[in-house]
């Protein structure tokens, strides 16, 4: 392996620092970007509630204010084994380990969207310690690719992307954290195993790998593929024979499996539910546009303002960072042993080749689809962090002012990305529910606003993300299986939320409106009701009046 060097006092300090800048980033304006779908689905399940329970409380065709949601979004009445058996019953592909922690935490410090994200941002700090720990075992130094490496987690718009969401997705890179760096230790003991040594520390080694390995599958299902990424470095490290090793790594494995099998039988259970993959919508897909979604995530572990693909400026921030990653990578296969650079490889391989085509939706995938490249973005990050501590230490004088500035770019693109970041209102990781902040300014300037919308598709988790962005002023009357509503005179501006058209036809002709359509996106639709005047036929009191 290249030979390093134990960091500079420089360095040190550098690292300190981008760890503090890191820490005060995850925590600033928690509340300050819009709850998503899929976040109010996360709420939901802690509640306790089911999905069908609310929408027959919610959505009866009465008139509701935003408080009326409150009930399904946190800690009430319901117990922490109601939260359980509701993703069991409804939402069984999430294994229930975040769920349980997330309900103890809105016990203490309440159901507020910064409670509940300030969850996800203490966890995010364990992300630190864990990558330290498996750069020591990867890369067998004290300091420095592990140093760089936490430098480069603290200020990844990637890593503060689901530092701040109010989903397992950070819990998992923890636990993938854990279970790698176990596995790695286990290996390394199994290499220095001696006569002299005894037998109970390697068995403590590996079920701490057992244990890690369990407490990633009840995190998040697709721990599965990486276990499976596990597997195929051991058996390659050993040849491909049956070595102690390998019988070994299956019996722990089959252990962590085990333990896991009383969800997994539930998950059985549901195996339709899995095929489609629950909680999502699918769209056909080209490859064209998974492979640029592929590359633009690529370069977001490093530089992210928001830029949509389709931006100009986007391609460029794209191809330079991904010829500086795939520099990285061809310098971590030079350099270091097979056992170092087949780990990355594997773990930046294995996990994202499983990944359904249909998830992949240009622009815009769900943060439930985006995660599944956590262990992608991870592997990527390994192998720049020992390419620039490699360059930092052991360059030539004249090289090194060079790869100074390369570390300077880095930096300085990570920090403008989450200075960016915080103040935004919304991310492209909220997918269907990056435009809610638009449609709620537009809603909330009315005078006597009303919401209509159905219980239909991605309906639902929507009206639930726009409730904490509308003013309480803001009534809503949503109905299932798209029926007429009983529209009340009272109300001055009326705006129907992603109506079908068959159902905003059947409005128009039962009040006597045209509608008219005031946003849109590749999700969903608003439109507004604007009254029409027939010859000697006066407007209706109450009716919406034209802006």
């Amino acid at each position: 392996m290249h030979h390093l060097k134990f960091a500079p006092s420089w360095l040190r300090f550098l690292i300190i620092f981008l760890l503090m800048m890191g820490i005060l980033f995850r925590f600033f304006n928690l509340d300050n970007k819009v709850y998503s779908h899929d976040e109010t689905y996360t709420s939901l399940r802690i509640s306790g509630y089911t999905k069908t329970e609310a929408q027959e409380k919610l959505f009866n065709g009465r008139v509701i204010g935003k408080e009326s949601f409150a009930q399904f979004q946190g800690v009430n009445q319901k117990s922490l084994n109601d939260t359980i058996m509701t993703l069991a019953k409804e939402d069984a592909l999430h294994p229930p380990l975040y769920y349980v922690i997330a309900r103890l935490w809105m016990e203490v410090f309440g159901n507020s969207v910064t409670a509940i994200r300030s969850l996800s941002a203490l966890i995010s700090l364990l992300v630190f310690p864990c990558v330290y720990w498996l750069c020591r075992e990867l890369f067998n130094v004290s300091l420095s690719v592990p140093g760089v490496a936490i430098a480069l987690m603290a200020i990844s718009p990637i890593q503060l992307v689901y530092a701040q969401e109010a989903q397992e997705y950070i819990l998992w890179l923890v636990t993938i954290l854990l279970s790698s760096a176990s596995l790695l230790r286990v290996m390394r003991l199994e290499d220095e195993l001696t006569k002299e040594q005894q037998k109970p520390d390697l068995f403590a080694a590996w079920s701490i790998y057992a244990v890690t390995l369990a407490i990633s599958l009840y995190t998040f299902l697709w721990s599965g593929f990486v276990a499976v990424a596990h597997g195929i470095y051991v058996i390659a490290t050993a040849k491909f024979q049956l070595s102690s090793t390998v019988r070994t790594y299956l019996l722990a494995s089959l252990v962590g499996f085990l333990a896991f099998m009383p969800w997994l039988m539930i998950i059985i259970g549901d195996f339709f539910q899995f095929l489609i993959s629950a909680d999502k919508t699918t769209t056909q897909s080209s490859s064209r546009s998974v492979f640029g979604f592929i590359l633009m995530q690529s370069s977001r572990i490093f530089f992210d303002i928001n830029l949509s693909q389709e931006n100009e400026f986007s391609y460029l921030i794209t191809l330079c960072f991904l010829s500086f990653i795939g520099y990285s990578i061809y310098f971590l296969c030079l350099k270091t042993s097979y056992k170092v650079w087949l780990f990355v490889i594997i773990l930046i391989v294995v996990p994202t080749l499983p990944i359904r085509l249909p998830d992949l939706m240009d622009g815009g995938i769900q943060s439930s689809s985006q995660a599944y490249f956590i262990p992608f973005y991870l592997g990527i990050q390994l192998a720049v962090a020992y390419l620039l501590a490699c360059k930092i230490y052991n360059e030539s004088v004249s090289r090194r002012s060079i790869w100074y500035g390369v570390v300077a770019f880095v930096i300085i693109c990570g920090l403008i990305s989450s200075r960016v970041n915080y103040q935004a209102e919304t991310w492209w990781n909220k997918g269907m529910s990056y435009d809610n902040p638009q449609v709620a300014k537009i809603i909330n300037q009315a005078t006597r606003p009303l919401l209509i919308s159905d219980a239909l598709g991605t309906n639902y988790g929507n009206i639930f993300s726009l409730s904490y962005l509308l003013e309480p002023k803001v009534r809503f009357l949503l109905v299932q299986n798209q029926k007429v509503p009983q529209i009340p005179d009272r109300f001055a501006d009326i705006f129907l939320f992603n109506p079908s058209e068959t159902w905003r036809e059947t409005i128009e002709k039962n009040y006597n409106v045209k509608t008219k359509l005031i946003c849109s996106d590749k999700y969903y639709s608003v439109w507004k009701l604007a009254k029409t005047r027939s010859a000697g036929q006066p407007l209706p009191c109450g009716m919406l009046r034209e802006r």
